[in-house]
Parts: structure tokens; sequence; C-alpha cells
């Protein structure tokens, strides 16, 4: 049964994961799915809930490793230009989830709004940050939120205020909705002081992460008061290979692909930098990735 039809939704059949991922791995999603609005969204929700079709959400697809086997399941990415919508009011910045974090950041700028310049970088979008609760240089997505608009997976939609949802450490509460748009608090800056400090961030950036080849970021979360990369560092691991993964010799919680580089590679050298640590430190590592099996 084609339970799709009558979607509007924009539909590919067994995709390969590894076009949609900055990893540049992973095998085919069964269904991948763009649908046209929050209408669309919410009746290709009901029709695959109704089915029995597990459904998966993509951003930018910077923070995933799919599996080279590939997913069972409907990948929606909310891709059209109805998620893609940005506005001013005040000092408010209010942004579609669909966005790149660099067009909400770019924004801000141009309006002379202060308080995302840290966002700069990190490639990812507005509901996939919000999800992760994204951040950098001690400062977190979570901080500038005013508001959020979410759709359960029922396809209801609702309006979270900043003291319904829980922020954590690259977690929080609205990873059991699909987010379309959150508004932001921001503050009025100078216009070239917001740029300057946005530039020194991006090279800063640069100078500490190896971006040299694909990768998902940082593989693991930080412990408590500690790095990760630090102590994957400590023990031996930078520039040890797998197939055609290996962990960045300037970044140890960088796992790079050198082409062609599979899920099974990444996850072998993950596991050895788990149990690697654990046994050195007595740590255990906590992927700051997801992973698609």
């Amino acid at each position: 049964m084609n339970w799709w039809k009558g979607l509007k939704s924009k539909i590919s059949f067994r995709e390969p994961l590894k076009k949609h991922t900055s990893f540049k791995i992973g095998g085919p999603a069964e269904f991948f799915i763009e649908p046209k609005d929050e209408n669309d969204l919410r009746l290709l929700l009901i029709v695959t809930k109704k089915n029995n079709m597990p459904v998966l959400l993509l951003g930018a697809g910077s923070n995933i490793l799919a599996g080279d086997k590939g997913v069972k399941a409907a990948v929606l990415k909310l891709n059209a230009l109805s998620f893609k919508k940005i506005s001013f009011k005040d000092s408010h910045l209010e942004a579609g989830s669909g966005l790149m974090l660099g067009q909400i950041v770019k924004a801000a700028q141009d309006h002379g709004l202060s308080g995302i310049e840290f966002l700069a970088g990190i490639p990812g979008t507005v509901g996939g940050a919000l999800i992760m609760n994204a951040g950098a240089w001690g400062k977190n997505i979570g901080d500038a939120v005013s508001r959020v608009k979410v759709m359960d997976y029922n396809g209801k939609v609702k309006v979270l205020k900043r003291k319904d949802i829980k922020f954590a450490y690259r977690s929080s509460s609205l990873e059991k909705f699909i987010i379309l748009s959150a508004d932001f608090k921001l503050s009025k800056r100078n216009k070239k002081e917001i740029k300057e400090d946005i530039k020194m961030l991006v090279q800063r950036r640069r100078g500490t992460q190896d971006l040299c080849s694909p990768s998902a970021g940082c593989i693991f979360k930080n412990p408590e008061g500690g790095s990760a990369g630090r102590l994957i560092d400590l023990c031996g691991l930078k520039g040890k290979t797998q197939g055609r993964a290996y962990i960045s010799s300037k970044h140890a919680n960088f796992i790079l692909n050198q082409g062609g580089a599979r899920a099974a590679d990444v996850l072998k050298l993950m596991d050895l930098a788990q149990k690697k640590v654990k046994t050195k430190f007595k740590l255990t590592l906590k992927p700051e990735i997801k992973i698609w099996h």
C-alpha cells in the first residue's frame, strides 16, 4: 500500500544518507521526505503512525552517524521555505527550524542584535541545535530562547515558554517534539562590534578543530569538568586508524572520514576510545552524536 499518496511532500526512496550527513557516511533511508509545510507535516505524522512507520528527524546531518545498512524509517527533513522563515520584533528574532545557525547569526548581526554570536561556525539547523542544546565557549542556545513552537508526533502544535523547557548539557526536553520555530530574546549592540566578535570566534573554532575532512564534530560529550579530547589524547589515540576512518591528530574528539569510511569503522574507533579512557581514567565517555541503525 502506498501510504504516502495524497501528501504534498517531496519523497525519495532508498535515499543514501551519506548524501545528507556531514560525515558522508550512511546507507539508504527507506523513505526520505521533505514536507511542504506545517499541515503537510501533520498529515505525514498521522499517516506514518497509522502504518507503523518509524520516523527520524534530520536537520543539517552534522551530528549523525548513519549505519551502513541504512534505516527502515521515514527520515524527515524540514527543508521547505515554510520552515525557513525569519522575522524581527523589537529585540526578538523568530526563526524557522530549517534555517542554518549561520543564517540567524548573520541576520541578528545585520539588525544589530547580540546574544547568539557564539553559534557562528556551528554547522547545524535551528531545530537540531535546540534539541541538543548546542553551544560553544561556555554558552548554549537554550540561554537565548524565549519560546519554541513545536509539533508532537501526533501532529498537535503547541508553544512552549522558556520555563516549560529543560535545557541541559547537549540535551533538552525538546527531543520528544518536532521543532517548527523558535523565538530568541537578544539585545541591541553595535553591528561592527558584533561582526568583529563573530569573526574572532570563527577563527578560534578553525584554529582548534579539525575541519580538513568530513566528520560529525565532537564525537563524545565532555565529562564534567574535563575534556573528552584531552582524555583520548592522553590514551595515545591521536592518528589511530580503522579502515578509512581515523582519530584526528589535531583534536582527539574528532573522528574523520578520509574518503569511503564506513559507520562500522567509526564505531570501532569510538569503542576503542571508550575502553581506553575507562581503563585509564575510570570514566565512561558518552556519545554526543546520534547513532542511527
